[in-house]
This record gives C-alpha cells, structure tokens and sequence, in this order.
C-alpha cells in the first residue's frame, strides 16, 4: 500500500506547516511545528481506538496515488443507511442518528492503522536523518492532554504567520466525498477562510486545536462569506449531505474572541465579524464533541440546512475586560427544519439559543446557559417584505443562571408568526427578568400595531429566582392579541425575596391561561431589566 504525504515548509523557517496523509479515502492531518512528531505519536493510535463510528466508504486496500484531485478518488463502495438520519417530532425526546456499519468501520479503522504505521515509519526515518533538538517531544506515552493544551515547550511554530489553512482544504478536496477525514492532536493556524459546502458522505474526526488568527482582522472582516441574514458573515461553511463532525471531547476551536470584543467596544453587529461554524444548506449533519473558547461572533449558525443534530457542545466566549461579549450567540438558527440540540453548555454574553425565522421542528433539550439570553425565539419579523415563520419549538430541561432572561419570545413589527412553543422544565437562577414576550423589541414602534401573531406558547414547570421584582412582562400587540397561551407549575420567586410581579397586556383568553397577572405591561416594557419596578 503506498501512501502519499505532503509536508511544506515555510522557505528560509524551520516551521513545518500541517501534513495530509491518505489512504484510501481516509486522510490524516497531523499539525505543524516542533510537537507534530510527538503530536502523530500520541494522536494516530487513538484514531484506530475510536475509528469511524458513522463510515459511508470503503477504502480500497490496494496501491494508491493522489494528486488532490476528487476525480482520482479510489473506486469506494457505498454504505446503504437502513435509515436516513431521522429527526422526531419535538418532545419525543428520541434523538437518533445514524445506523453504524460495522464492516465499514473496521476497514476505516484499519486505513487508520496503516497511516499510523507510514507516519511512525517516516518519522523514524527522520529522526535517523536529523536528531530532534527537545527529545521530549518525541517521547511515547505523553499524556493526552498535553497536544490539546500546547505546551510552550512543544509548540515552536510562529502562530503569528504560520497557516495551516491550504492543508485542512486539501484534506477536505482529497476526502470529502465518501471519505473519512481525521485531524490528529496539536495546533492548527487558520489564517484563511473555509468553505466546505459540497461534502458528501464524510465523517470528520478532530482531535486537535484550531486557533483562528487575530493579527489580520481586515482580512476576515473583507474575506468572510456572507450569509445573507442582517449582513452577517462567517469564518467557515460547513455543508452538504450526510456529514459528521466529531470532536471526541478533545476538539478545541479557538476564535481569539477578545481580540475582536476589543475593537467592537460593545457596538452591535460589527460589519465582517465572523460566526465561528455556519452549517450551510446541510443535510444530515451531525456534530458533537466540540469545545469553543472565546468566539470571534455568534459560536454556531444553522442556515437553509434540515436534519441537523449537535451534541455535547461546550462555548465559552466572555469579556476579560469592561467591553461586552455583545453578538456572541451559542446557535441561531435560520430558514432550516429538524433540529435536534442536546447537551450544551454555553457561557456568553448574549442570547445562548436563539431561533430566529423560518424555523421548524426544533428541540433543544439538556442545556446550560450561563450569563446569556438563554432559551429564545427571535428576533423575527424585521423585514416586513419577508415574512418570518416560527413553529414547533421545543425547550426541555434548559437551565439559565444569572442571566437577562430565560424563556422568552421577541420580534419587530413585521409579518410571519410564531406558533405551537413549549419551555417545559426550565430552572431560572438569578435571571434579570425570566419570561419576556415582546411584539416590538429594541423599540417602541409598532407595538399595538403589529400583525406578527405569537400563539399556542406553553410554559410548563418553570421555577427558581428573577435577580429583581417581576417574574413575567407580557406585551402583545393590540391588533394581534396573543392566544393560546398556557401556564403550568410557574413559580418564580425574587432573589431577595417578596412577591414577584406578573404583568400582563393584550393576552386573549387571559383568565383561561394559568398565570395570575398582577398589573399591565406597557408597550415599551424593556427587555433588560436594571432594578426592581
């Protein structure tokens, strides 16, 4: 079996940038610098450990040569999927995924195995050729941790100009159709941006870092792809059909956030400011695994795509200083359907899940937000000349602490609806103002005069403390009352104790919903809450 490696150095530097390895269709990327030895040794056995639990292709075990071109793609033989990644129905609380193969799993794994014997094979060889400088690098047995981690005495490469951009789309171009793509552990620089939309049955596994750079903001503010929704734009599409993204609990995307809550200076919706991921016009993507630290944007963004499940996700994205981590959403969502997310933790400094419009069949289950807005649906309705439809939205054990709100709907006075949603368990800790609904958000305009209809909304078990006085401020538009409302086992109570105040306007059937108002909520009634009222 041959295998084709490509390496490049950086001319006049020591640096050595990313290697892609294939076999078959199976491409292995190892990182960069001083570490990547140690990081090959360490990373490639565990790739054989974990395999490909969701494989779509056979490798051909026969003698192989690349020349970065998908039409050179071995012959693969198609897995048939029993089921084609279904989603339920929200509140079913059933979240599958894939059938396994077993066959086509052992034969990635065993492409694995080969890679790792040629890459352990090769660096032998060069170890015979030139002796390393810092033999600790090269020692078997390091802990795990200490790729993921960049040890400074590892990782000699110049992050400041080193980009393993080129390297992470190659493997993409070699294996991005029926293939396997495996990113071992160390340190990838992106530098570029990253666009792979035309996936096809490809299962990616990342073990490593990747650290988007922070000294070349014009570049991504001028070179990030647009994804039509208010002006935004995003550091990486990720798209196509029967995708897998799987960090393993070891994956690290490291945006340099603060670098860019700097120059925002607390501004809303800075023009070219990347989102992190954007799914884009996905079918059957899964992603699970994956820690974010420090956001350039929004962390996630799912956009004309169905059938999207993401799972065991954790984001941390704050301010180290007095400028807010405004923009900095967990997952948006956008003219998609069939979502599934489960088990996120999510700290940042804005809303945590939001739904915006065109959304349908979303369930989001098992989440913690820290410091955020927690579980929303908005905004929608900001053009009045695109309707905005929301329905079957479901929120289920979502726990929210010290943050602005909880279960909340906002939208401006445009056109659309939003209907059948249900917050059920959800734990409010400290929250500012738990349950907002508000038909004019930001602003006063429009308030009474909307046409945009919010119905059938259940809260259901909702308990815990508001940081103020008011537990529920409920405003609905005069020409559009809201109707459907429900209220089951709410019981909010003030942080610092009394009565919490429920207020309430424009809610039809309102001695029919379960909730006790307490006064009326006024049309400019503000979503963020600076003391008692």
């Amino acid at each position: 079996m041959h295998v084709t490696t490509l390496f490049v150095a950086l001319l006049g530097s020591s640096t050595t940038l990313a290697a892609v390895y294939r076999v078959g269709n199976t491409c292995t990327v190892t990182p960069g610098g001083a570490a990547a030895a140690a990081a090959r040794r360490r990373s490639l056995p565990h790739v054989v450990e974990s395999g490909a639990d969701m494989a779509h292709g056979n490798p051909v075990a026969a003698e192989t040569t690349t020349t970065g071109s998908l039409d050179s793609l071995p012959t693969a033989t198609p897995v048939v999927l029993n089921e084609v990644y279904p989603r339920p129905e929200p509140g079913s609380n059933e979240a599958r995924h894939y059938n396994r193969d077993e066959a086509a799993s052992s034969a990635l794994k065993a492409a694995a195995s080969a890679a790792r014997v040629a890459a352990l094979s090769r660096a032998a060889r060069a170890r015979t050729a030139k002796p390393s400088a810092n033999t600790a690098t090269n020692r078997v047995g390091a802990r795990d941790t200490d790729a993921l981690a960049g040890s400074a005495d590892e990782d000699e490469s110049d992050a400041g100009t080193a980009d393993d951009t080129p390297q992470i789309l190659d493997a993409f171009k070699q294996c991005g159709h029926d293939g396997h793509i495996v990113f071992t552990e160390g340190t990838y620089n992106i530098r570029q941006v990253i666009n792979t939309t035309d996936l096809r049955n490809c299962d990616i596994d990342i073990l490593g870092t990747f650290v988007w750079s922070a000294d070349n903001l014009q570049y991504w503010i001028q070179h990030s792809f647009p994804v039509v929704y208010a002006g935004r734009s995003t550091a990486w599409l990720l798209g196509g059909t029967n995708v897998s993204m799987r960090g393993h609990g070891k994956a690290l995307f490291n945006g340099n956030g603060q670098v860019w809550i700097d120059t925002n200076r607390g501004g809303s919706n800075m023009n070219g400011r990347p989102i992190s991921l954007t799914v884009w016009h996905g079918t059957n993507i899964f992603i699970d695994g994956i820690t974010w630290r420090m956001a350039q944007f929004w962390h996630t963004f799912v956009a004309h795509s169905q059938n999207v499940t993401m799972t065991n996700l954790d984001m941390d994205t704050h301010s180290s200083n007095s400028n807010s981590a405004v923009n900095t959403d967990g997952f948006d969502s956008w003219n998609s359907k069939d979502i599934v997310l489960s088990n996120w933790t999510v700290k940042c400094g804005d809303d945590c899940i939001s739904v915006k419009g065109n959304s349908t069949n979303v369930h989001v289950s098992n989440v913690v937000c820290y410091e955020s807005g927690c579980a929303c649906i908005g905004s929608i309705g900001s053009n009045a000349g695109q309707p905005d439809y929301v329905d079957n939205i479901w929120f289920e054990n979502v726990t929210c602490h010290h943050s602005s709100n909880a279960a909340w709907i906002k939208t401006y006075s445009g056109t659309g609806h939003v209907k059948n949603v249900t917050f059920k368990d959800i734990v409010v800790d400290n929250v500012d103002q738990p349950i907002y609904v508000t038909p004019c958000i930001y602003s006063a305009n429009g308030c009474d005069s909307s046409r945009l209809r919010i119905s059938d909304v259940t809260w259901k078990n909702v308990t815990g403390t508001s940081r103020y006085n008011v537990a529920v401020g409920i405003h609905c538009s005069a020409a559009s009352p809201c109707t459907g409302f429900h209220f089951e086992d709410v019981d909010i109570k003030p942080a610092a104790g009394g009565t919490a105040k429920v207020l309430c306007s424009n809610i039809q059937g309102q001695a029919d919903t379960g909730l006790q108002c307490t006064g009326t909520c006024p049309a400019n009634w503000p979503q963020q809450l600076r003391g008692n009222r």
